[in-house]
């Protein structure tokens, strides 16, 4: 067969996937590897489990709880092999969400329970986006009674019940305050009621562990706490995965809707 819009024979052709393709190659590549960054970093700061190769990452954070724990795959290759992967790596007890870019097939054979498909958002710089407001004092992480209160809002804010009750340390070490991770907290005087995460990795801000109190909430703390984990890194574009109850606030704040990845939850 012969075409003008075939290429030559034996020419390698990019699927967009290669470990050695630039980084930047494409958003969603770029939203894949740096959500692998936030999966082995704070792992690999405290000293737990983690690994990172050509087509799979992840890190055990601790044994309680799958949010403390991420796997994320960096190609498009069989889920099953890096549940495998995994397994020799770390075991066959910690629980883990199972993060995927790309649809998988039924992974409950392999011990994983499906948690949903959520939309991969993406926010571009815009100065003329005006900050929201919120009565909160939100404020940058630089102790490790921050990073507790933090913690401590994510976990009874969210909530995550697995991690209860709520003991210091589970989700962020010291090492957490000289990372690429930035720790956000609002506070209502010295109470700790909103909290954000923003993690600088592959030219992108990864949004993560948004979490607001009730106390807080119709505040515009969600908006503003948000707000400061997306523009951490003002330059360049921020990505975060969206719960339901998210969304809306994402949206208003610019955010859009990429395309859907696919979250599985070993607990």
């Amino acid at each position: 067969m012969s075409s003008s819009i075939l290429p030559p024979e034996g020419e390698q052709l990019a699927t967009g996937w290669e470990p050695d393709l630039p980084v930047a190659d494409s958003l969603v590549r770029q939203a894949v590897l740096a959500h692998a960054s936030w999966a082995i970093d704070t792992a690999r700061r405290a000293g737990r489990p983690w690994y990172d190769g050509d087509t799979w990452a992840g890190g055990i954070l601790g044994d309680r709880g799958p949010i403390t724990n991420w796997i994320v795959p960096k190609q498009p290759v069989d889920p099953a092999e890096v549940i495998a992967a995994a397994d020799r790596e770390f075991g066959t007890s910690a629980p883990y969400l199972f993060v995927s870019a790309w649809p998988t097939p039924d992974l409950r054979p392999h011990g994983l329970g499906l948690a949903g498909h959520p939309p991969l958002m993406i926010r571009f710089p815009d100065p003329s986006v005006a900050p929201p407001t919120t009565d909160l004092e939100i404020r940058q992480a630089t102790t490790s009674a921050e990073l507790a209160d933090a913690e401590k809002v994510l976990v009874e804010g969210y909530p995550l019940p697995e991690l209860q009750p709520f003991t210091p340390g589970t989700l962020y070490s010291p090492a957490v305050l000289d990372s690429p991770t930035t720790v956000w907290v609002g506070y209502d005087g010295d109470v700790p009621l909103a909290t954000s995460a923003a993690h600088d990795a592959a030219g992108l801000t990864v949004v993560e562990n948004v979490a607001v109190m009730p106390a807080a909430r119709g505040r515009g703390a969600g908006a503003a706490i948000t707000w400061a984990a997306t523009t951490r890194h003002s330059h360049q574009p921020a990505a975060l995965i969206a719960s339901d109850d998210g969304q809306p606030v994402y949206q208003r704040l610019h955010y859009l809707r990429l395309e859907r990845w696919t979250v599985w939850v070993r607990s």
